[in-house]
This record gives C-alpha cells, sequence and structure tokens, in this order.
C-alpha cells in the first residue's frame, strides 16, 4: 500500500501480437504447432507486453496472459476430465436482444456459444505449463532490470472454472466446485510461490445470476455467492491475504448489462473473501455510479480498493482528468487515497483475439490511466 501517491495496475490480460494469436488458435483448434516455435513467440509476446508497461510507467504489472487462450478458458487445458464442447445457455441480459447478440457473438476467435464438459475426475494436469508461464515472466524481468513497485500474476477462481465448464460428473454443483478449488490450488501455489500477488479472476460472484435467474430476487442468488466465496477462501487458505487480490466484474462483454444486479446487495458477502485487494469496475456507464457504495459499507481493515476508471468496453481514450475525477470520488467514499490502486475495468484482451478495444489504442488508454493517477495524486495528497 503507498503512502504518497496513487499507483497504477492492470486486470491481467493486454494485448497479444498477431503471430501469438494464430497460434493460440491453432492449439485450442487441436492443429499440430511447432513447439520451439510456440515457445519462442510467447517468450517475445511476454518480453513486449512487459516493455510496454515499463514504457507507459504502470506500477504493478504481470505478463499479459501471454500464452493463455483466455482468462478462464484456459482452465480446460490444466484439468482433466474434460470431454466434448455443449451449447452455452444465453446471459439473460443478451436473451432480451436476440438479433444483437446474434451479431455480437459470432465473430471470428473463441466460440463463446460452446462450453467444454467435464466428463470425468477433475485433477490439476497443468503444473508444466504454469511453472513455464511463470518461470519466462521472472525470467524477462531479472533480464530487463526493471524497476516496477510489484507484480502480479492470475489464475481462474474456483467459481468461475465452474461456470466456464459445464458439469457433466458430479452430483451437485457445491461438489463441483469444491473439486475444481482442490484441483487449481495447486496453480494458485505455485504463483504465490514466487512472492507475486496473486489475482484470481472472480466475476462469477457478480454474473452467478446472468443465465437463466430471470426476474428473481437477488436473495435467491445470494446462497450461491456466499458458496463461491467459501469455495476461493478453502482454495487460498496457505496463502497470506495480503498476497491475494480478487478482480471481480459484471461480465467483460459489450452487452446492455440492464439485468446485472447492484454491488449494495453483494458488497456484504464480497467482504467474506480472505484477501489484500479487491478490484471492481467503476468506469463503465452502468456501475459508475457505485463507488457510493464504498462510503455506506466501509472497506475491511487493511483490505486495497483497485477501482476500474478506465472502460474496456469503448476505442474513447479518456481524458486524464476524466480518470481523476473517477479515482477521486471512490478515494473520497472509501476516506483515505492510500488505500486506492487505479486500474481498468477489466482485461484489454481477455478472450484472445475478441478484444473490443483496439490494441493500440489499449496501450493509449493505459498511458491516460497513469496520467489521470497523476493528476489525482496532485489532487488527493
Amino acid at each position: 500500500m503507498t503512502v504518497d501517491r496513487i499507483l497504477t495496475t492492470h486486470i491481467g490480460s493486454l494485448p497479444r501480437t498477431p503471430k501469438l494469436l494464430e497460434l493460440l488458435k491453432k492449439r485450442q483448434d487441436g492443429d499440430a504447432v511447432d513447439e520451439e516455435e510456440w515457445h519462442q513467440t510467447v517468450v517475445d509476446a511476454t518480453e513486449t507486453v512487459i516493455q510496454r508497461q515499463a514504457d507507459v510507467s504502470l506500477d504493478i504489472v504481470n505478463n499479459g496472459e501471454q500464452p493463455r487462450v483466455s482468462f478462464n478458458w484456459y482452465v480446460a487445458n490444466r484439468l482433466s476430465g474434460i470431454g466434448d464442447t455443449r451449447d452455452a445457455p444465453l446471459w439473460d441480459d443478451l436473451a432480451d436482444f436476440p438479433e444483437y447478440a446474434e451479431d455480437a457473438f459470432h465473430a471470428e476467435g473463441i466460440d463463446l456459444t460452446k462450453q467444454p464438459s467435464v466428463t470425468g475426475p477433475v485433477e490439476y494436469i497443468g503444473e508444466k505449463a504454469a511453472r513455464e508461464e511463470i518461470d519466462t515472466f521472472f525470467e524477462l524481468l531479472d533480464a530487463g532490470e526493471y524497476d516496477f513497485e510489484g507484480t502480479f500474476l492470475t489464475a481462474a477462481s474456483p467459481g468461475v472454472a465452474a461456470a466456464t465448464l459445464v458439469n457433466d460428473y458430479y452430483d451437485s454443483h457445491e461438489e463441483f466446485l469444491s473439486v475444481v478449488g482442490d484441483a487449481l490450488k495447486k496453480e494458485y501455489e505455485l504463483i504465490a510461490e514466487t512472492g507475486a500477488t496473486l489475482q484470481l479472476d472472480a466475476p462469477d460472484l457478480l454474473t452467478t445470476g446472468h443465465r437463466g435467474f430471470g426476474d428473481r430476487p437477488v436473495e435467491k442468488l445470494k446462497p450461491i455467492v456466499r458458496m463461491h466465496v467459501e469455495a476461493l477462501n478453502e482454495a487460498t487458505k496457505d496463502i497470506p491475504d495480503e498476497q491475494l487480490r480478487v478482480h471481480t466484474c459484471w461480465g467483460s462483454y459489450e452487452g446492455p448489462h440492464h439485468r446485472d444486479k447492484p454491488l449494495e446487495e453483494l458488497i456484504p458477502i464480497l467482504y467474506d473473501l480472505d484477501i489484500g485487494g479487491l478490484s471492481i469496475e467503476e468506469a463503465n456507464p452502468r456501475h459508475q455510479h457505485e463507488y457510493r457504495v464504498f462510503r455506506e459499507h466501509p472497506l475491511p481493515d487493511d483490505w486495497t480498493l483497485i477501482p476500474g476508471v478506465i472502460d474496456v468496453k469503448t476505442n474513447v481514450v479518456e481524458h486524464p482528468e476524466v480518470v481523476a475525477d473517477r479515482i477521486e470520488r471512490v478515494a473520497t467514499a472509501v476516506d483515505d487515497p492510500s488505500r486506492i490502486v487505479a486500474a481498468p475495468d477489466c482485461g484489454f484482451d481477455t478472450q484472445a483475439g475478441l478484444a473490443m478495444v483496439h490494441p493500440d489504442i489499449a496501450w493509449k488508454k493505459l498511458e491516460a490511466l497513469v496520467e489521470g493517477a497523476a493528476v489525482a495524486t496532485d489532487r488527493l495528497f
């Protein structure tokens, strides 16, 4: 936690190179890829995103999730028991606008209308891939002699991993969630062993009610969210709270979002997380007003808040003064600017090749983030 300025970070995925995108798609489609070419392409892409993060002066950085096909789908390559794919149900807000959904979600790249199915016992088989990803990042950091304030690496939370997969094997969602969390615990601890902050991506905490929930009251949703919080806590119980941050959001897709559940209803449950930092959207037009929630529900002691102050669903580059305004109103609600780290709402390429923001503009937006944080620092400190 800083005491004299607003630090900056981002939420995990950063633009990938065209060559890497091509190889990722081949691997995802089951086509043969030369392993030496794959490894070198990942190294080159990771080196590029590290340098670009340095160029825009971000403080807390990662590897941009370069070798992963997405922030969540990658788990299907690191867990056993995966079978065929099944049709994924449409999210409730998109079901209200089927023509828009048809136009928006049938682009080239990952087919988001399908989900991998679990047809056998789930165990963690991703240690080799995880270690290679981790080692590549830290070897490049050491070689480049960068001067960042900190590092983080991401992983899918038990809840979002379970939501990404279709359970065709276990007797209940609760059992499935527990097994997935136990399997991914190994990955979480591999990351924590490096000393980097572990960021668990957990949009499930706010989007669990997006599919088939309809107009039912939010009270019906809360027990499921509590279950996901407990599963996350269980899977990370051996990692110090201060080394763990959680990102949650209402889904990083350009849709109407008119059925999103209000933050105020769910924030008390999120406060049961055993973590040191919470990343949450505060820039997108559906949720900009919810900074007030942190005034009514004070942040737990020793937590850092990582508000999204850059929208990742539009190619408009925010003015630094706009970014500073967003930071200032959240910091004022929290009543302590030293507990704020500024970030975008979500990742810029969460599903490889399906980014809503053009790669060049994504980096320009991150420049605006850093500039806006400097303006906010002058105001708040």
